[in-house]
């Protein structure tokens, strides 16, 4: 069950009353950290209860340190020593024992009790928190102040698990899309519009929803909301091992986000693959086995790249993943972040990716590079979106759809700019138009003023230009003007004006003022 807009309201209301005078950007790393784990600290207990038999973890513990923590490694993928556990800090918040170096200890037990499969989905996850730093306090009582506000804050109802998985990932997801809206220049980029993020997922599921494993692969994964929301529409989403979550992420911010996100959501880490690495410096790390290229291919394949980023372009004639298209400009790495992309999908697969309009007209390299996509048809919708959808920009986006074999050469334009519900300060995708847009890629259908499907002939008559106004006709003739009517409603308008002046020449006159 979806959050209410009172619980949302009341949970932002209560964060702010409590983060004191520290700055948003540094509060969000404590906030979701410990609400991270607060979470697996209650999985753990849980779990705890299942398998204990009544016995208390403390006893457990006490009789054989390494077989018991082993044990719990083995089936969560970390271990929790006895009093290290989220409630019992709180505990001892009202006993008055609660002091910083409690968490410390905590943070640097749990590093200690990381199952070896598990070190990538854990290792460095609770790092942006520092309980030494000043931006919790001046001193060690002050960071205790602060830390058990926070602790305090996470105990309240409105952030309480219930042992509801929906109920833990709304919370998150909620957290994750407040502070991305609040802090847009710093966390904006990592984070992709729910509406968006659908339209993407429910295009690239269809056909495969019933799959009974799948892989899913963003290089440039962010908060992980694209992997998750198209894992939403695969209807063995909830089942262990059946899908794959792949991505990498060169800043360390959303690579714990991204962690803590699909964790959260109940993904095992055993399903989890993310990496902490530059996706454009360093390819995939199984790319290359025994000197031979062996690239991991995924199923779907999506991605919301930096827009236009500067990259280091020179020596990469030689890098598989553009020896056959070319190299994208040292100032614009976009289809860098494209063609990596399709390097990496199945010949089976399809991906979306989101991009700025100017790689669908610009030439030099980037024109080159868009004529052998066209030429080997591998583009297969153009979307163009609304400006002002994103957080850290106002700038309308595009999102292709690629395949690597189709046969059908032609490309389908759909131009969504004109459909959307204005909010505030942003512009927000209704139902109606993420329907209408998945139905109209999905079915190819050519809509008056929408959508166009082109053929290869025509684009290559254009130059190989995918400017959408070039296949979409949006123009809206203006209504014709009926002169005869023009010219009777200013006689009409003459005579009243005639009419009034009478009517005021004859109060000046009452009044004795000459009228002039």
């Amino acid at each position: 069950m979806a959050l209410s807009t009172e619980q949302q309201n009341k949970m932002w209301a209560l964060l702010n009353q409590t983060r004191g005078q520290i700055g948003l950007t540094a509060y969000k790393d404590y906030i979701f950290g410990l609400l991270f784990y607060k979470y697996l600290s209650e999985k753990a207990q849980h779990w705890l209860e299942r398998v204990s038999r009544g016995e208390s973890w403390e006893s457990i513990y006490t009789q054989d340190p390494n077989k018991s923590l082993d044990y719990m490694q083995k089936n969560l993928g970390y271990g929790i020593q006895p009093n290290d556990f989220f409630s019992d800090w709180k505990e001892a918040i009202e006993t008055d024992r609660f002091h910083i170096g409690m968490m410390s200890d905590t943070f640097a037990h749990f590093n200690q009790q990381i199952a070896f499969e598990a070190k990538q989905d854990f290792e460095g996850i609770f790092d942006g928190m520092h309980f030494d730093s000043a931006d919790l306090g001046s001193n060690a009582q002050a960071r205790a102040k602060m830390m058990m506000s926070m602790i305090n804050l996470l105990s309240e109802p409105e952030f309480t698990f219930s042992n509801d998985q929906d109920n833990v990932s709304d919370i998150y997801e909620y957290l994750l899309e407040k502070f991305a809206t609040v802090l847009a220049s710093d966390m904006g980029q990592y984070y992709t519009p729910k509406e968006i993020s659908t339209v993407m997922a429910r295009i690239l599921t269809v056909g495969k929803e019933e799959a009974e494993s799948y892989s899913l692969y963003d290089p440039t994964v962010g908060s992980g909301s694209l992997l998750l929301t198209t894992a939403s529409y695969m209807k063995n989403s909830n089942q262990r091992g059946a899908i794959k979550y792949f991505g990498q992420e060169k800043d360390s911010t959303p690579y714990r986000l991204a962690r803590m996100n699909l964790m959260m959501h109940d993904i095992a880490y055993n399903d989890i693959n993310v990496h902490h690495a530059d996706t454009l410096e360093s390819d995939w790390p199984d790319g290359i086995v025994e000197g031979k290229d062996n690239p991991r291919m995924f199923d779907a394949v999506m991605a919301n790249p930096p827009y236009s980023a500067h990259w280091q372009n020179t020596e990469r004639e030689d890098d598989p993943r553009w020896r056959e298209y070319g190299i994208a400009p040292k100032t614009k790495a976009d289809y860098a972040f494209l063609l990596h992309c399709l390097y990496h999908l199945k010949d089976d697969g399809r991906m979306a990716i989101i991009l700025p309009h100017g790689v669908l007209f610009r030439g030099a390299a980037e024109g080159r590079i868009r004529k052998a996509l066209i030429d080997k048809h591998q583009i297969e919708a153009v979307i163009g979106f609304p400006d002002k959808l994103f957080l850290n920009t106002g700038i309308p986006v595009c999102v292709l759809i690629l395949r690597k074999n189709r046969a059908d050469s032609d490309i389908l334009f759909v131009d969504a700019s004109k459909d959307f519900e204005k909010t505030k300060n942003q512009k927000k995708l209704r139902q109606e138009d993420i329907d209408k847009i998945v139905d109209t890629v999905i079915e190819r259908k050519e809509i008056e003023k929408y959508s166009s499907l082109v053929s290869l002939e025509e684009i290559q008559e254009n130059d190989y230009n995918l400017n959408i106004p070039r296949y979409v006709d949006t123009f809206e003739e203006e209504p014709e003007i009926d002169l005869t009517k023009v010219n009777n409603d200013l006689k009409q308008v003459d005579q009243e004006i005639a009419e009034s002046t009478k009517v005021l020449q004859e109060y000046f006159k009452e009044l004795g003022v000459e009228w002039e």
